[in-house]
């Protein structure tokens, strides 16, 4: 299954890239063996100044057709990371294809792509900025392809 992770702005050279490119990268390497992957990250930029209902319409041109669409919202299901590795392998298990999460910018997702959405996940009741985001979502995706190989990398 492959992973799309569609997010709004461009992420720059620096530390938060590096970890994204290293959980993403050790993502693609165990997840291969288990149906999982590879990601990718597909940034969109709003250039016109359309707010979240301009940024809503980029993210959906982003989404592939026929992909499982998550959205990564505050308002979203909190769970533990086993939990979020199960959530992983019955979509893969169902037979999906493409999967994608998206993240929006700093004033969330518009609701019309949220209404869209297969599923929502929050990384908790607060709330965290979107190129952060994307780094504890590529940490997870790594941590559940982990989980899901008996891996010792997870400690609960």
């Amino acid at each position: 299954m492959r992973v799309h992770i569609c997010a709004v702005g461009r992420l720059r050279q620096g530390p938060a890239r590096d970890l994204i490119d290293d959980y993403l990268g050790r993502f693609d390497k165990s997840g291969r063996a288990l149906g999982l992957g590879p990601a990718q990250i597909i940034e969109v930029e709003d250039k016109k100044g359309g707010g979240m209902a301009g940024e809503g319409a980029l993210l959906g041109r982003a989404v592939p057709k026929g992909a499982l669409i998550c959205t990564m919202d505050e308002r979203g299901r909190v769970m533990s990371s086993p939990e979020f590795a199960q959530l992983l392998a019955g979509w893969r298990d169902q037979g999906r294809q493409d999967l994608a999460f998206v993240i929006g910018g700093a004033d969330g997702i518009d609701q019309s792509l949220r209404a869209k959405a297969d599923a929502s996940l929050s990384f908790g009741k607060m709330v965290w900025p979107h190129m952060l985001v994307r780094v504890m979502l590529a940490e997870q995706l790594y941590r559940a392809a982990s989980i899901l190989a008996g891996a010792p990398y997870h400690r609960a």
